[in-house]
């Protein structure tokens, strides 16, 4: 039996929460919600995920801005950061990257590839 894992997801849909609500609980995980980035800066002062499922477009401040902080905190920086964006043009994924993210997922959200990217950052953080 694996551990639990906290799973932090900054979103501002509330269908796209729901969405991986059901995949991260499915996996056995516990889930972290924020539906801004204010409110993942004040979470994060008393918790360190496992991982976190960020949203690129956010009201307030946005996600690139948040990798930004989230990778410039020695706290959180070997946190897998993962982009959830409907921004998928040409240079988008790059741009996320660029910002710190460690990996990027296009909305609308595919479950398979969202639990298979868990499970590969989530697995590999407890064999390490």
């Amino acid at each position: 039996m694996t551990e639990r894992k906290k799973v932090l997801c900054v979103e501002d849909n509330a269908v796209n929460m729901i969405l991986v609500e059901r995949i991260v609980e499915a996996e056995g995980h516990e889930l972290v919600k924020a539906e801004d980035g204010h409110t993942a800066l004040s979470l994060l002062e008393d918790i360190v995920p496992d991982i976190i499922l960020l949203d690129i477009n956010l009201p307030g401040i946005d996600g690139l801005e948040l990798a930004r902080q989230f990778k410039a905190n020695p706290r959180l920086a070997p946190v897998p950061l993962i982009a959830t964006t409907a921004q998928v043009l040409v240079g988008d994924r790059e741009r996320c990257l660029a910002a710190g993210c460690d990996d990027y997922l296009p909305k609308p959200l595919d479950i398979r590839k969202l639990r298979q990217v868990m499970r590969s950052y989530l697995n590999d953080a407890a064999s390490q």
